[in-house]
């Protein structure tokens, strides 16, 4: 082969890609190893005869030759969530009811896609060529680690299109590849690694990109961020990626109803070992990006797909005793610690039993024989005592392990937890790190080991004296170096300068009060000092009314924001937190603009356009969509086929009902 110009050097290097994409991907490659073999070295041979000319996409370049110090950070807009599990088909038809019931009956067409048991990962491509390898992180914040996945054959650096588009998926080890690796460590008297999953994950992070190389990886994309950009429905997305050279399952199947899906899911009961890769399950998602739209998601899930979970396999061994834990809320959790056991790839050596009425059932005690399994594949738990020692049985406490305070039981409910809340060094201790936590008010370095040394050492009897340490005090604890103490105390301040208030409230630990629902509660108040100003000034029934009036904010809620807030504890630890300068405000949104600016409007039945399209032309009007119709709708848009459920409740709240026609007359700013 005779290559003399640039353009003939970037039709080599593409040519090498799509080898690499039938070899590796497909299976199925076209050329023998000895042609690749020499088109690579030619590739090299003109690189080197011309420096000028070489892309950072080129196949030569999949293998970086300096390591990196560490990985750099990277956000993202749009988080990537997880998925709610389901383990039954009784589940699964649970979940297929919820989605064509948010519908309003309309029946959606679903995929259903293996679940492999990989690493995530997210591929930015910019006019064709990656550009970014994000790991998923917490769903928001990931690392770039896009060196490492360079040296993944079965990923593409350049696309056959020069299109934008970011990708999610998996990066995998096949079966026989981390058997050869395992086998390759025994051999050298090293310990192997317990799965594929982990030895995928261990690899992507290895800061050697050569090191990386030296475990061969796979992949399999699954989601095309901004979808509906692209295509109609999910699975034509795929289709489309897939023709721009980026790998995708080829076991994806599309089911049309109930008994399509449940048949649908029903065949993978004997096919999940003849994969050459671990799946732990099966995704379930609805395809169709407008309908996907108007399910909408919750703080953690996509309320338009699930996680259907295998069968979990099961292993018997030995209770060696039970050991109390003592959380954040009080509750003391009863452990089995067990001899160590295999199970689906992991060491098992501890399982929470939960609670004290599942100790009874169990009728369990040390040196019994317990059946164990993984819900889920990633859970342990006991089913069942297979064989009973001749030991007492266990049975529930009276005082807590940690303090000695009185365990409580509350009415209808199964968790006996400690009497002396913010007393009990345990709970303390739990709360601290919760406080610290990264979403909450994210101080960095306060773990559990340094919680731990900071309270027993008397620095530290709760989160507002944390406020208040030094670096001077740090010094002369274990693990502080000068360089440590100041970076601990730094972060401590940032903290403070950055916390709004929905975090401050949601570090806080009050029960049911997460970070979706201490937003509205911060937006109302503003201030931690002027919620317990408000509380100060009002009767519990009165500052329950007032908390109740928040939309999303029902009765239990409200009852545990008043009980925390009315707590001696509590609230001693709450002035002092003011005292020390955090009490932040929480950032007033931009007031919405538009014709439809503060207006909620709930869309149902069959429209003229796509119900995703419609919502978005609310929301860019400044309305808000909202997913079912209460007393704070402003207007219900019916379709055709619109059930009676909306319609009565339009009817009950006085919500007027409109058509598509008066719709259009109020985006363009028409009075109706």
């Amino acid at each position: 082969m005779t290559v003399a110009t640039r353009e003939g050097y970037l039709a080599l290097c593409q040519e090498l890609i799509e080898h690499d994409r039938r070899y590796y991907v497909e299976a199925a490659p076209t050329i023998s190893d000895v042609e690749y073999d020499r088109m690579t070295v030619r590739l090299r041979e003109l690189e080197a005869a011309h420096p000028d000319w070489v892309v950072p996409w080129s196949p030569t370049r999949r293998v970086g030759h300096e390591p990196v110090g560490a990985f750099a950070k990277v956000v993202r807009e749009r988080p990537m969530l997880s998925l709610d599990n389901t383990y039954d088909e009784d589940d699964l038809r649970a979940f297929h009811d919820r989605v064509v019931k948010g519908l309003d009956g309309e029946a959606p067409s679903f995929s259903i896609e293996p679940k492999i048991d990989g690493f995530g990962i997210e591929l930015t491509y910019q006019a064709g060529e990656l550009t970014l390898a994000a790991t998923r992180g917490d769903g928001t914040i990931g690392e770039d680690v896009t060196t490492n996945v360079r040296t993944i054959r079965a990923i593409p650096t350049r696309l056959r299109e020069p299109v934008d588009i970011v990708v999610r998926g998996e990066i995998y080890m096949a079966k026989e590849v981390f058997l050869r690796i395992n086998a390759e460590r025994v051999a050298a008297g090293e310990e192997p690694w317990k799965n594929p999953r982990n030895l995928a994950a261990g690899s992507i992070k290895l800061l050697d990109p050569r090191d990386v190389a030296k475990r061969p990886m796979s992949a399999i994309l699954y989601e095309v961020v901004d979808g509906e950009r692209y295509a109609n429905g999910h699975l034509a997305s795929l289709e489309l990626i897939r023709n721009l050279g980026i790998p995708t399952s080829t076991d994806n199947a599309r089911a049309e109803g109930w008994d399509a899906l449940a048949a649908a899911v029903q065949s993978w009961a004997d096919r999940r070992d003849a994969l050459p890769y671990e799946l732990d399950g099966l995704v379930v998602k609805v395809d169709d990006f407008g309908q996907r739209r108007a399910l909408g998601t919750t703080s953690k899930f996509p309320r338009w797909a699930i996680a259907y979970k295998f069968p979990a396999r099961q292993v018997t061994t030995l209770v060696k005793e039970i050991e109390l834990n003592v959380g954040r809320t009080g509750a003391v959790t009863p452990v089995a610690i067990l001899e160590p056991v295999e199970v689906s790839g992991t060491t098992v050596q501890r399982v929470s039993l939960h609670n004290w009425d599942q100790v009874a059932r169990l009728d369990i005690g040390d040196g019994d024989r317990v059946l164990i399994e993984k819900a889920g594949e990633i859970i342990p738990q006991v089913l069942g005592v297979t064989e009973r020692a001749a030991t007492p049985r266990w049975t529930a406490p009276a005082v807590c392990p940690s303090c000695g305070a009185a365990l409580e039981k509350e009415a209808d409910k199964v968790v006996l937890a400690c009497s002396n809340r913010l007393g009990c060094p345990a709970q303390r201790l739990a709360a601290i790190e919760f406080f610290a936590a990264r979403g909450l008010m994210n101080i960095d370095g306060l773990g559990e080991r340094i919680v731990a040394q900071l309270v027993e050492a008397g620095l530290v009897g709760d989160v507002a004296d944390l406020f208040d340490l030094t670096a001077a005090q740090l010094e002369g604890l274990d693990r502080f170096a000068a360089q440590s103490a100041r970076n601990l105390v730094a972060s401590i301040q940032q903290a403070r300068e950055k916390a709004t208030f929905s975090r401050l409230l949601a570090a806080l630990g009050i029960a049911h009060v997460g970070g979706v629902v201490a937003r509205p509660i911060a937006g109302k108040f503003g201030s931690l000092s002027k919620l317990l100003a408000a509380a100060d000034a009002t009767t519990s029934d009165e500052l329950v009314a007032q908390l109740t009036e928040i939309e999303g904010i029902g009765e239990v809620i409200a009852r545990a924001v008043d009980r925390f807030v009315r707590d001696p504890h509590a609230r001693a630890v709450m002035d002092k937190l003011i005292a020390r300068g955090v009490d932040p405000v929480e950032p007033v949104a931009a007031p919405a603009t538009g014709p439809l600016a503060g207006k909620t409007l709930v869309v149902t039945g069959t429209l003229s356009k796509p119900r995703g399209e419609v919502q978005a032309a609310i929301e860019a009007a400044g309305g808000k969509v909202g997913g079912s119709v209460t007393k704070k709708t402003d207007y219900l848009v019916a379709g055709a086929d619109t059930g009676k459920t909306k319609l009565d409740a339009a009817a009950k709240h006085g919500v007027a009902v409109i058509d598509e026609a008066a719709l259009a007359a109020l985006l363009a700013g028409d009075a109706t």
